[in-house]
C-alpha cells in the first residue's frame, strides 16, 4: 500500500506575533536556527515515507512565500492551495480525495508543520508502528504524547487503561478528546496516567477517513466531492474557488474524531513540543543561568526568567522578571509570560482597529 504524508501548513501562528505574520507564519520561520519549521517537518519523514509522496496543504496568502522558501523538493503538483481557510477538516478531506483519486486507497499520515522533535529515531519508530496499526486494523490512529508537566496549553486524549493491542506496540482505545484544561485539572490528568497530550498527528487509510467524512460530515463531503473530477485539470483552481466558501469551518477533532468510536492512540515519547507560543521557546533555546531565553543582542541587569527576542536592535533590560519581549522591524510585544496564550488576542485587536499592515 502506498504511504503518503499530508503536512498542514496553512495556519497563521497568531500566538507568535509579531514574528509570525499572515504571509510569513511560524512554519515558514527559522526559529530553531537549523531551518524553517516546514523543511524540518518534511525532512523528519525521510526513511519512512518517500519525499515524492509528501503533500503540503497551504492557503493562497502563503503559497508564494512557501514555494520560494521551501528548498526541500516537494513536487509542485503536491502543493494543494486553499483559496480561503476552512480549518483542518476541509484541508484533510482535500488531501485525502487527492491521494485516493490519483493512487487509490493509500495510507495517509497527517502532520502539523510547526512542531519541534528532538529524538527523530524514536519518532520514526513510533510513526512506523502507527502506520502498521492503521493498515492492519482500519482504525483511525493518533499519536499521543506522554505528558511531562501539567500543561494548560495543550489538548488531551483520554484513553482506556487496558491495551486494545500489544503488537507492534501498546495501542489504546480513545475515550475522549479533552480541550485545554485548567492547571488543577491538568495535574489530575498527569497523575491518572490515562491522559496524553494531543499531538495532532493522525494516521489512517484514505478509504477509512473518507468514509468517516461521509458519516459525520456529509455536507462537507458532498460539497467537496465535485473537486475529484477536476484534479489535474485546467479548471481545478476555479472549481476550488467556487467550492471553498461553501465548506463548513470545522476542525477534524470536532467534526470527526470526537464523534467516532474507531479511534485508537499510541503513546509517543520523542521530545515533542508544538512551539505554540512564545513561552514554549525554551524547548529549542536553552535558558541561561538566570532563566532567560535570549535570541537577540541583549544586555540586562537583574533580568530573570524572561524571553527576549530581537531581529536588529539592541534590547536592554533592568529589573524585570517573567516577561516576554519580542522586537521586530515594525512591532514590539511586551507581555507577561503567564499571558503567552493571549498573544493571539492582539491579532484580533489589530484586525478590529483596521491595522492589517501589522497582521
Amino acid at each position: 500500500m502506498h504511504k503518503f504524508v499530508t503536512i498542514l501548513a496553512g495556519g497563521g501562528g497568531t500566538r507568535f506575533w509579531p514574528l509570525s505574520r499572515q504571509e510569513m507564519p511560524k512554519q515558514l520561520l527559522n526559529i530553531s536556527g537549523n531551518d524553517i519549521m516546514l523543511n524540518d517537518t518534511i525532512g523528519r519523514f525521510n526513511g519512512v515515507i518517500p519525499l515524492e509522496n509528501t503533500i503540503v496543504v497551504t492557503n493562497s496568502s502563503q503559497a508564494v512565500q512557501l514555494e520560494s522558501i521551501m528548498h526541500i523538493s516537494v513536487p509542485a503538483s503536491n502543493i494543494l492551495v486553499e483559496p480561503i481557510a476552512r480549518n483542518t477538516a476541509a484541508s484533510i478531506l482535500y488531501a485525502a480525495l487527492f491521494i485516493n483519486q490519483k493512487f487509490g486507497d493509500s495510507l495517509m499520515v497527517v502532520s502539523p508543520s510547526d512542531h519541534h522533535i528532538t529524538d527523530e529515531a524514536k519518532y520514526k519508530k513510533t510513526l512506523s508502528e502507527a502506520c502498521s496499526v492503521a493498515e492492519e486494523t482500519n482504525k483511525i490512529v493518533t499519536i499521543g504524547i506522554k505528558p511531562t508537566f501539567p500543561s494548560t496549553g495543550y489538548g488531551y486524549i483520554s484513553h482506556s487503561s487496558e491495551a486494545y493491542l500489544t503488537k507492534p506496540c501498546n495501542v489504546y482505545e480513545v475515550a475522549e478528546f479533552v480541550e485545554k484544561p485548567s492547571f488543577i485539572v491538568a495535574e489530575e490528568y498527569l497523575s491518572s496516567g490515562n491522559y496524553l497530550w494531543n499531538s495532532g498527528i493522525f494516521i489512517w487509510k484514505t478509504s477509512v477517513i473518507i468514509d468517516h467524512f461521509k458519516r459525520y460530515l456529509p455536507r462537507l463531503y458532498k460539497t467537496m466531492l465535485p473537486l475529484v473530477d477536476y484534479l489535474d485539470r485546467d479548471h481545478q483552481k476555479d472549481i476550488i474557488r467556487d467550492i471553498y466558501p461553501n465548506l463548513q469551518n470545522i476542525s477534524i477533532d470536532y467534526g470527526v474524531l470526537e464523534r467516532s468510536d474507531e479511534v485508537v492512540v499510541i503513546s509517543g515519547d520523542f521530545g515533542w513540543n508544538d512551539i505554540g507560543s512564545w513561552d514554549a521557546l525554551g524547548a529549542i533555546i536553552p535558558p541561561d543561568e538566570f532563566g532567560n531565553i535570549v535570541k537577540s543582542k541583549h544586555l540586562g541587569i537583574q533580568t530573570r526568567n524572561s524571553i527576549i527576542y530581537g531581529e536588529e536592535r539592541l534590547i536592554t533590560t533592568i529589573g524585570i522578571d517573567g516577561l516576554i519581549i519580542a522586537d521586530t522591524k515594525d512591532a514590539l510585544l511586551i507581555c507577561s509570560k503567564d499571558r503567552a496564550q493571549d498573544v493571539k488576542d492582539i491579532v484580533v485587536l489589530l484586525k478590529k482597529n483596521g491595522m492589517r499592515e501589522y497582521i
